[in-house]
Parts: structure tokens; C-alpha cells; sequence
């Protein structure tokens, strides 16, 4: 296998934790609501975001599956608001993500969710596209709208081969 391959681990939140924040039910205990007939899930995630004018939007995305293993020559990074992706079904999708090195991206690392999970990158996290595998995947998106530059994207030299785990 080449040095450039990176295996999927499961997504958890410690493993995240220096990317963002699983959105997950098991994260904590929910409240009842709506006389009882409800359970929220609250704070699973914050979307932080700066800049004169911004403001946090949802939107909904409709994802085409990649192949897997997957090549990933390109990531990306939103440098005034964090970002999240929310699965409207329980299929598993990969999350790719990288620490910063200097300003640039590190070595990838690589998470499969478990039904259900979501992530929240945090602002300036590099990461990949939305990657959905096996079947095309519908996604609410939460992050920032408004006036500035919020994307920054890098091409690697030589692509990183992504694996899902044995």
C-alpha cells in the first residue's frame, strides 16, 4: 500500500475533536418538547461565524456517491464560519480532513459515520467535498452566509488514495 493511502477509521468524537464536532443523538440526553410528544437534541453543534454582515444559512444538498476507494486531489477550507452536514437518511458517507500544517493541509485522515452522524467542520478546518458512497445522499447544510471570502481551496501535488477500513 502506498504512503499516500489512507485508510477510514470510524468517526468518533474524540478522533474529530481536533477538526469539529460529530453531530450524533448519543452525544447527549435529549429534552422533551411539544408536551412530551418530542425529543430535541440540543447543541449538537455551534456554527461560529464572523465578519461584518454574515449569517448563518441552511440549505439543502442533493450528493451524487463517489467511488470508492476514493482520490482526492483537492481540499478545501472556510476561513469565517464553521460548516455542517446533517444526512437526511442513515447511509454512512466519508468525511475527509486535514490538520493544518503552516497554512497548508496535512496529512488527510479519513472517517466513515455510523447511521445518523453528521459533522460540524470548524472554521479553517481543510477538508474534503461532501462524499456520499453507494447511493446518492441528501444533506441539510449549515453554514455561513453573507459579504468576505469564505473559501480556500489547495490542489496537492500528487492525490491521496482513501480506503474504506477491511
Amino acid at each position: 500500500m502506498s504512503d499516500r493511502t489512507v485508510i477510514a477509521e470510524p468517526l468518533t468524537a474524540e478522533a474529530f475533536a481536533p477538526f469539529g464536532r460529530v453531530i450524533d443523538r448519543a452525544q447527549g440526553a435529549p429534552r422533551p418538547m411539544n408536551a412530551g410528544k418530542a425529543r430535541r437534541f440540543h447543541d449538537l453543534a455551534a456554527i461560529a461565524v464572523a465578519g461584518e454582515g454574515a449569517e448563518v444559512v441552511v440549505g439543502l444538498v442533493e450528493a451524487e456517491p463517489y467511488p470508492v476507494p476514493l482520490v482526492v486531489g483537492l481540499v478545501e477550507r472556510h476561513p469565517l464560519g464553521a460548516q455542517a452536514f446533517v444526512p437526511l437518511n442513515a447511509a454512512p458517507f466519508l468525511v475527509v480532513v486535514c490538520p493544518d500544517a503552516d497554512g497548508r493541509p496535512g496529512r488527510p485522515r479519513a472517517f466513515v459515520t455510523a447511521p445518523g452522524q453528521g459533522v460540524c467542520y470548524a472554521a479553517n478546518t481543510w477538508h474534503g467535498v461532501l462524499t456520499p458512497f453507494g447511493a446518492p445522499q441528501d444533506f441539510v447544510v449549515i453554514d455561513r452566509g453573507g459579504p468576505g471570502v469564505n473559501l480556500e481551496e489547495h490542489t496537492f501535488p500528487e492525490a491521496w488514495t482513501i480506503r474504506l477500513p477491511a
